[in-house]
């Protein structure tokens, strides 16, 4: 039998609407949260979630 988990966010602590197994891989997976209303970039593997931190952009300067 395999374990599945609720995916939580990352700001807020609560359960979103995706779930994850043990086996699934995810990469640059855009995780929504309908609670506080925030999308944020995850990857996961072994049932462990990890955030992608975006670099800020960057003004071009002339």
């Amino acid at each position: 039998m395999q374990n599945i988990d609720w995916i939580r966010c990352p700001v807020c602590g609560n359960k979103t609407r995706d779930r994850i197994r043990e086996d699934t891989i995810l990469k640059n997976y855009p995780l929504y949260c309908p609670k506080c209303k925030q999308q944020t970039l995850i990857e996961a593997k072994d049932l462990q979630v990890t955030v992608i931190k975006e670099p800020d952009a960057q003004t071009q300067s002339r």
